[in-house]
Parts: structure tokens; C-alpha cells; sequence
């Protein structure tokens, strides 16, 4: 059949980072993203414009998975941060600042893209030199000895996100929980490898944060046990539990006609065949001393009378999220037909009990050891909550990052200030060879180093909501926030008292100047020097694999962006 209408050409943009549209675009996201950072940064509420849910929220994962973003550059950049939130789950906002500060900062240059490029992943491995050298006085060692280090990480993830609504006995009582949640999961006997066990959240909504509480083992909501009667369940001879879990649905309704034809012989009934069935399944379990089925799906209900006038606990609808951590829990594995049982599918437990939270009521397994445990999380409101467990699964990650590479960094935005100043000595400094190894002059390094570095103090400019000046010392290169509304004064150590980080208090040997991007600025004379850091001080840290792999990230993108000179559009 011919076209009703002709085919149309494709559009071709030349030099699409020229165009006041992409432009346009560029300030308006970076500026929603700054606007979002840190824990003082604002709200956004967003919704399809058509009904439907409506989300509040200045979490990275839900802006971004949730912003429509029709510039085919900036879906580039969306992409490229959202996949580093599916990998690391923190440093998403950074990482897509920084993104931002690069393209902005690199495109203003009269340096052509590809020197640049070339420039840029220079500074990027200088700086990844000087993060992972034992000299860095950006990164603190994490000892897992002692929690303190630990609960200042998980701390500054809560304290984040204002939309939890967190006061700070709410926030010293959620990182115990979250600690405790995680300290769990570590498997006390290892052979080989060892596998992190899984923290389950259980919604209560319309409760106080404090009411949270974290238990070891699972819990399932099982609406039809009722509280305070004595759980009767089959145990083995050994005083343990056997349970069974199946995947596959155990309704009834097993034929489904769509799947091809089925011959009945007269008088045959399907539904009765496939009862009967479902009955000889439950003989066999109550035969195999089962104690406890779960079903995935729906079971029948003439199956769950017969179970229960025989000692076995039934629950169905359990879910496919379940299904893993009940398979780890217990050592069962998941039966996917009705029609083949081995006794080598069971699993077992210690101890069954009944648990109320709120209205709800839940089965509480208790196994011998284990490295699963269910966090009861509360919040006054579902938005709060939404926000809530979304950082708390954040700061479960953040955690299991740290274990493979125990270390953290500097927040508050000094390690941002100190890289700079760092880089700002570095660059001053390089022999000739460089230069001519990278077929640049020392005036375009220079350049792209000093939007490399404006670039890093933008994310720290951006924790500054509410017009407060923004230092940095000329000892450490740490930044520094002055309150917005102070008096004028003669010293700047009358009016700070510690840095972002908290590990620098204001000695009378520090001289501060303001941070970029304002009049006056002067540069470090010499490299910044480490100081020495005390846990005790710590008042903000940052997952050190998230922040170095956004920082990666952030500039491989942005160049990959500054380096397109088409983009081909489809018009059909």
C-alpha cells in the first residue's frame, strides 16, 4: 500500500551546543539541580499535568526519572547520571552538577573540544591520583571497629534529604536502626566469599519516625492471623520448623486454554482435577512434616483449610520481592510446580511469631542465623515516607560500598574546594613536557584548568540556599559558610566558627578569602596542606566510591557532549 504521506528528511543540527535552546535548557536544569542540593536545598513537586500521582521530592533518582527532557544533548546527560544512580545510589546530584559546571565552563573557552578533552581527563587524573593517595587529606578511613565514623556517613544521608522531615532525635534514631539493619546482614561465619545479606522495608505510614524498629529474620503481613492466640505450628524432631515455597500459582485456575487446546472426556471436571491435585500437594507436605507454606500467588482456599486443620501455617500473595530474601532466609528453594515435590526444596526455621505494628499484623521467621532483617520504617505522611525509604535504601548501599573500599570523603564542600585548590597548585607547576605531551600551550591547560576548577566550586556554591557568603581558607582549602544577614566585621573568624566538613575550627592562623565567582579572589600560595582529622569533629562525609566514581562520570559525559558537532533527528 503507498504512503498517504511523503517521507520526510532528517533533521540535522550542526553545532548543537551553539543554539540558545540547548542553552536555555542547560541553565534551566542546572538550575533545578542546584537549587536541590544539600540539606537545605528546596523541594520540587512533580506531576504529568494529567492527574496521577504527584511526587515532592529533591532526590537525584526521582528528579530525573521523572523530568522530561526533550534536548536530545541533555537526555545524554539525564542517562549518564541516572545509570550512575542505578550503580552507586548517592552522589546523583553532584555528579549531575558537576556535569553541568563542565559543559558551562568548557564551551565559554576559545579552546577547540578536542583539546580540551584531552586537558580535562589530564586534571581528572590528577585529581584521581590525589583522592586515592594516602596523603589526601580528603579522605577519612573508615574503621569498622568503632560506629562512629559509620554513623556520621549514614547521618549525612538522612540529613540530606529535607523532604523526610526529620528533627534530630528522628535522625539519631534512624541511623542506629539503619546501622544495626546493616551490621545484620554481614554473614557471621565466612568460608570463602562473603555475600551481604538484604534489609526488607516495611511501610508504616501515619506513624512517628521513632516507632521504627529493625528485627532480625522477615516479616510478612498476614492480615487473617490474629493476635494474642497461640501460633500452633508443626515442628520437626529437631524443634525446627520446615517450610515450603512456591512460585507457582496454587489457585486452581492451573489450565489456561490460551496456551493451546485442551481434551476433556465427558463428565471430567477441570476445576475438581486441579483441586485434587492441590489436595494430594498438601498430603505430601503435611506427610514431610512442613510447618509453614508460602505461596507466591494465590492459594486455594479449601487448600488453606485443610493445612490449617492440620498444623501448617498458610500464606499466599507473599510477593515477588519477597521471594528472594525468603529463599536466603530459610535455604528453601522455590517450587515452580505443583507436580514435583523434593524434599531437598525445604528450607527451615527457629522460631515463628506474630508481630503488630500499627493495624497490621505480621509473621515474624526467625531463623538461625541470619543475614536478612526487616526495618519497620514510619512516617507521619506517605510523601515523607516515599522520600524516607528511598534514603534509607541509599545509606544500605552507601554502607555495603564501604565495605569493599573502607574509605569516605570530606562533605560540606571541601573536598570540592580542596581539589580545587589543589589543582589550581598542580597546574601552576607542570614541566614543559606535559604541555607538549598533550599538543597544548601552557595558556589553553591553564584555561581549561580554571573552568575544571570553577566547575568543582560550583557544587559547593550550591549548598548555599539562603544568600550566605561562601569562604575558602587559604591553608586547607576547605570551604566555609557565613551566615547570610551578618554584621560586617574586621575578621572572618569572628563570624565562622568551622568549616563544612566540621574538621577545621577558625585558629587565628587561617585567612579566608571568597570563594570563586566573586571579586578579590586570590589563590593558595603553595599546595593546600592536610589537616589532621579527628572522627569526633566530623560533622559531614560523602561515600568515597560514589563521589569519585560521579566525578568520572561527570566529566567523561560532559565531553562526550561537548564533543558532538551533529545530532540527526528523525522526522517521521
Amino acid at each position: 500500500m503507498s504512503r498517504l504521506e511523503a517521507k520526510k528528511p532528517p533533521l540535522f543540527i550542526s553545532e548543537p551546543l551553539t543554539g540558545d535552546a540547548v542553552s536555555q535548557s542547560l541553565s534551566v536544569l542546572s538550575g533545578i539541580l542546584k537549587s536541590s542540593y544539600g540539606p537545605a536545598g528546596r523541594l520540587k513537586q512533580l506531576h504529568n499535568g494529567v492527574g496521577g500521582c504527584v511526587c515532592t521530592t529533591s532526590q537525584s533518582s526521582a528528579l530525573l526519572g521523572l523530568l522530561s527532557v526533550s534536548q536530545p544533548a541533555l537526555r545524554v546527560l539525564t542517562a549518564s547520571v541516572r545509570n550512575h544512580v542505578a550503580r552507586f545510589s548517592d552522589c546523583g546530584l553532584f555528579t549531575a552538577i558537576l556535569c553541568c559546571g563542565f559543559i558551562e565552563n568548557f564551551r565559554s573557552l576559545n579552546v577547540a573540544p578536542f583539546t580540551v578533552v584531552k586537558i580535562s581527563k589530564h586534571l581528572l587524573s590528577l585529581c584521581m591520583d590525589h583522592l586515592k593517595s594516602e596523603a589526601c587529606g580528603c579522605r577519612v578511613p573508615v574503621d569498622f571497629s568503632s560506629v562512629e565514623t559509620l554513623a556520621c556517613l549514614v547521618r549525612s544521608i538522612l540529613t540530606s534529604k529535607p523532604a523526610c522531615m526529620l528533627n534530630k532525635t528522628e535522625v539519631d534514631h534512624l541511623t542506629s536502626l539503619v546501622l544495626k539493619a546493616f551490621i545484620f546482614t554481614i554473614p557471621c561465619h565466612v568460608e570463602t566469599k562473603a555475600v551481604l545479606g538484604k534489609c526488607v522495608i516495611i511501610p508504616v505510614k501515619g506513624r512517628r519516625v521513632v516507632d521504627s524498629t529493625v528485627l532480625p529474620g522477615l516479616l510478612m503481613e498476614t492480615p487473617e492471623i490474629q493476635l494474642g492466640k497461640p501460633l500452633a505450628v508443626k515442628r520437626t524432631g529437631l524443634n525446627r520448623i520446615k517450610i515450603a515455597l512456591f512460585s507457582v500459582s496454587m489457585s486452581g485456575d492451573g489450565f489456561n486454554t490460551e496456551e493451546g487446546t485442551i481434551a476433556v472426556h465427558h463428565g471430567v471436571s477441570l476445576e475438581a482435577s486441579e483441586l485434587r491435585e492441590l489436595l494430594n500437594v498438601g498430603k505430601q507436605l503435611v506427610k514431610d512434616e512442613v510447618g509453614l507454606v508460602v505461596c507466591q500467588k494465590v492459594m486455594h482456599p479449601s487448600l488453606k483449610q485443610y493445612l490449617k486443620e492440620n498444623g501448617v501455617i498458610a500464606v499466599d500473595r507473599a510477593g515477588l520481592s519477597l521471594m528472594e530474601p525468603l529463599g536466603r532466609l530459610t535455604g528453601s528453594q522455590a517450587i515452580a510446580s505443583i507436580h514435583s515435590l523434593s524434599p531437598g526444596c525445604y528450607g527451615s526455621l527457629k522460631d515463628l511469631s506474630v508481630e503488630s505494628f500499627a493495624s497490621k499484623h505480621f509473621l515474624h521467621l526467625i531463623p538461625e542465623e541470619t543475614v536478612i532483617c526487616s526495618l519497620v520504617l514510619c512516617n507521619r505522611t506517605e510523601t515523607a515516607w516515599d522520600e524516607l525509604k528511598r534514603v534509607c535504601e541509599t545509606a544500605e548501599h552507601v554502607l555495603q560500598l564501604t565495605v569493599k573500599e573502607p574509605l569516605a570523603l570530606l562533605g560540606g564542600g571541601c573536598t570540592e574546594t580542596h581539589l580545587a585548590s589543589y589543582i589550581r597548585h598542580k597546574s601552576s607547576s607542570l614541566p614543559a613536557s606535559t604541555f607538549t605531551d598533550l599538543g597544548c600551550s601552557q595558556t589553553q591547560y591553564q584555561l581549561v584548568a580554571d573552568g575544571f576548577c570553577r566547575s568543582l566550586e560550583s557544587v559547593a556554591r550550591s549548598l548555599s540556599h539562603d544568600g550566605e557568603e561562601i569562604l575558602t581558607d587559604m591553608v586547607y582549602g576547605h570551604c566555609w559558610f557565613v551566615p547570610s544577614g551578618s554584621p560586617c566585621v574586621s575578621k572572618w573568624s569572628d563570624l565562622v566558627s568551622k568549616c563544612g566538613c566540621g574538621v577545621n575550627a577558625n585558629t587565628e592562623d587561617l585567612s579566608w578569602s571568597f570563594l570563586q565567582g566573586h571579586s578579590g579572589f586570590s589563590v593558595i600560595q603553595g599546595c593546600p596542606k592536610e589537616p589532621s582529622v579527628k572522627v569526633a569533629d566530623l560533622q559531614t562525609l560523602d561515600c568515597f566510591a560514589a563521589k569519585c566514581s560521579g566525578l568520572q562520570v561527570a566529566l567523561e559525559t560532559a565531553n562526550l557532549i561537548l564533543d558532538l558537532s551533529y545530532i540527526i533527528e528523525d522526522q517521521n
